[in-house]
């Protein structure tokens, strides 16, 4: 078992999850998962555990004890000791299965990017460095201002 995850870390992924979540509850659009809970895109092949992950409300069938399928978001916070198996590994599995949105949280430079399907290719939807607003494509009208997930 790895080591925790640093409090900066558990900063920003409350902040963002509370911010992901309202939006989700308040306009009726499905639920926000947090980190651990495991996503089995096949049996035996390929379970991970994104910081953050949501499911629209029409594709809830895939949530039992762990997630069984491919949710409609994935986050990941990256640090330096996770940013290959973020940006590399998981970003390749996360595509193979068509994940349609991929969010990558880079706290070291204040970043988020949103990637989204397109092709069967991950492609740059939103971006917002150090400050600005990033959208989500997946998740009807969420806009999120990055300085409240930074600080």
């Amino acid at each position: 078992m790895g080591p925790s995850p640093f409090m900066k870390h558990q900063d920003i992924s409350g902040n963002l999850n509370e911010i992901i979540r309202h939006h989700v509850k308040t306009n009726g659009l499905g639920k926000v998962y947090y980190s651990p809970l495991d996503i089995i895109f096949e049996e035996g092949v390929n379970r991970l555990q994104p910081d953050i992950l949501f499911i629209r409300k029409e594709n809830m069938s895939i949530g039992q004890d762990w997630i069984r399928g491919v949710p409609d978001m994935v986050c990941e916070i990256v640090s330096s000791g996770t940013f290959k198996k973020d940006m590399e590994v998981k970003k390749a599995i996360y595509e193979k299965y068509k994940v349609p949105e991929y969010w990558i949280v880079l706290p070291e430079f204040l970043t988020i990017e949103i990637l989204t399907i397109e092709n069967d290719r991950y492609k740059l939807h939103s971006i917002a460095e150090i400050e600005g607003i990033v959208t989500s494509k997946v998740i009807k009208g969420l806009q999120v201002d990055i300085k409240n997930v930074f600080e």
